[in-house]
C-alpha cells in the first residue's frame, strides 16, 4: 500500500512539473509588447506659381530704373545666346520689352551650392505672371495667383469728397469710380456737398490677402442733399446693371444724333486733312452736313457749363455736361437758342441752337464732339446704355432681391452716429459666405 502512496506521489509530482515547463516555454514564446509607432505626419507641400517651394532656392528681386532683361538675367549664369532665345520665342506670350519698373521678379534655383537658375518668374500685375523655364526646352507660359473674394460693407459722411472719405479712412479709393460710374447718370459727383452719406454692400478681390480691386457692387444707397439714391445690381436678358428701389434704371440713353441730318460729312479721327488749313490735324469728332439753321438738340439732359465764339476754330460753340462722365460739344453753330447760357439746365431733346458755319468751315455743318472723363471719343461708338426698366415677369424676383439687400443696407450705420467717419464694417450679408474662391 506504501509502495502505491509513492508511486502516485511521484506521478502527481511530475505532471506539476511537466505543466510547470509549459508555462515557462509560453512566457519566453509570447514577445514582450512593443510600444505603439507615432504617426507620422507629412507636411502638404508648398507652391509659389506652380512649382514646389522646398524644391529650390528663391532669390526675389525688383525692375530697377532701365533695366532690361540682360541686366537681369546675366548675373546668373544666363548667356547672351539664351536671353536673345527667350526674347524671340516669348513674342507670342509676353514681349519682355515691357517689363515695367517696380514690378516684382523671382529666380527659382537648386539648393545646391551651384545655385542654378532653373525658372525666372516675372509679375506682370498682382494677379497675372510669366513663367520662363531656364532650360534647353526655353519653356515659356502665363499663369495666374488663385483668386479670394469676400463681401464687405462700407459707409461714411462726406466732409470733403468721397474720394477722400474712403482713402482716408483706409477703404478702397476705387469704390469713388465705381459709385460715380453707377450714379452718373442721377448723380453729380462733383457737386456733392459735405454732410451727403453713403451704405454700400461689396465684394472685393485678394491675391496672397491683398486687395487687387472690387470685383462687384451689390446694393448701395447715397443720401444727396437729404434725398435717397438707391442702386440694386440685377441681372436681365443676359445683362448686369443697377435699378432703383423702383425696379427703373439709373441710366438713361442718348440721343442717336443732334439733328435730322442727310449725311455725315466727316468722321471723327487723329489725323485728318483740315478742309480749310490743308494741314493734318486731329479731328476729335463727326461732322454732319445740314442747311443753315436745321435746329440742334442737345442729345441728353445736362447743364451748359461752356458758350462761346471761337474766329480761328469751332465759331459758335455749346458745352452741355450730362453727368459725372459725359460732356457733349456742338460747334460752328449759325446763332444760339432763347435761354442758352452757362448753369441753364437742358432737358433732351431741346434745341439749343442752328446749324451754321462760323469759325473755320467751309460749309454749313454741325461738329459734334462727345467726351468721356474728360477724353475725346468717337461719338458713333457711344454705347446707348440699357434703360428699361426690371420687366414686370421679373419684378418679384428683383422685389426678393430688393427687400432682402435693402435689409442689410439700412442696418449699417452711416458712421456720424460716433465720432470717427466713415467707417468699415465687418458684417456680412447671411446668405453670402465670408469668402468664396474665384471662378
Amino acid at each position: 500500500m506504501k509502495k502505491y502512496w509513492v508511486e502516485g506521489v511521484f506521478v502527481v509530482a511530475a505532471v506539476a512539473l511537466v505543466i510547470w515547463i509549459f508555462i515557462q516555454k509560453g512566457k519566453t514564446d509570447t514577445p514582450a509588447p512593443q510600444p505603439e509607432a507615432e504617426e507620422v505626419v507629412v507636411p502638404e507641400p508648398v507652391f509659389k506659381f506652380g512649382l514646389p517651394v522646398d524644391s529650390f532656392q528663391i532669390d526675389a528681386g525688383t525692375i530697377k530704373r532701365n533695366q532690361n532683361l540682360s541686366d537681369i538675367l546675366l548675373p546668373y549664369g544666363v548667356s547672351y545666346q539664351t536671353i536673345a532665345e527667350i526674347a524671340q520665342k516669348s513674342k507670342t506670350i509676353f514681349d519682355v520689352r515691357k517689363i515695367k519698373q517696380g514690378n516684382n521678379y523671382f529666380f527659382f534655383c537648386t539648393p545646391d551650392s551651384t545655385s542654378e537658375a532653373k525658372y525666372w518668374i516675372y509679375e506682370a500685375d498682382p494677379i497675372e505672371y510669366v513663367v520662363f523655364q531656364l532650360t534647353d526646352s526655353l519653356n515659356i507660359y502665363k499663369g495666374e495667383k488663385p483668386i479670394s473674394r469676400k463681401i464687405k460693407t462700407a459707409s461714411g459722411v462726406i466732409n470733403s469728397s468721397l474720394w477722400n472719405a474712403l482713402k482716408d479712412n483706409d477703404m478702397n479709393p476705387v469704390l469713388a469710380i465705381e459709385l460715380s460710374e453707377i450714379y452718373a447718370w442721377t448723380i453729380d459727383f462733383f457737386g456733392i456737398q459735405k454732410g451727403d452719406k453713403f451704405r454700400l454692400i461689396y465684394e472685393e478681390n485678394y491675391v496672397d490677402s491683398i486687395p487687387v480691386g472690387i470685383n462687384a457692387i451689390y446694393a448701395c444707397q447715397f443720401q444727396h442733399q437729404n434725398e435717397d439714391f438707391y442702386a440694386f445690381q440685377f441681372e436681365q436678358d443676359s445683362i448686369t446693371s443697377f435699378y432703383d428701389d423702383q425696379g427703373k434704371s439709373l441710366k438713361k440713353a442718348f440721343l442717336k444724333a443732334p439733328l435730322k441730318f442727310s449725311r455725315i460729312s466727316s468722321r471723327f479721327s487723329r489725323s485728318r486733312l483740315h478742309p480749310v488749313l490743308k494741314i493734318r490735324r486731329p479731328h476729335l469728332g463727326i461732322d454732319y452736313a445740314a442747311p443753315t439753321g436745321t435746329p440742334v438738340q442737345s442729345i441728353g439732359d445736362g447743364v451748359v457749363t461752356r458758350k462761346g465764339y471761337q474766329a480761328r476754330g469751332g465759331g459758335n460753340y455749346v458745352y452741355i455736361k450730362h453727368n459725372s462722365v459725359y460732356t457733349t460739344c456742338y460747334m460752328h453753330l449759325h446763332n444760339f437758342a432763347k435761354g442758352i447760357a452757362p448753369g441753364v439746365r437742358i432737358r433732351q431733346g431741346q434745341v439749343i441752337g442752328y446749324v451754321g458755319k462760323t469759325g473755320l468751315a467751309t460749309g454749313p455743318h454741325l461738329d459734334f464732339r462727345v467726351f468721356k472723363n474728360g477724353s475725346a471719343m468717337d461719338p458713333l461708338k457711344v454705347k446707348a446704355p440699357p434703360v428699361e426698366p426690371v420687366k414686370e415677369a421679373l419684378m418679384p424676383q428683383y422685389t426678393q432681391l430688393k427687400d432682402s439687400l435693402m435689409t442689410r443696407l439700412q442696418a449699417i450705420p452711416f458712421g456720424d452716429e460716433q465720432p470717427a467717419t466713415p467707417q468699415l464694417h465687418a458684417s456680412l450679408p447671411d446668405d453670402q459666405p465670408a469668402e468664396t474662391p474665384a471662378k
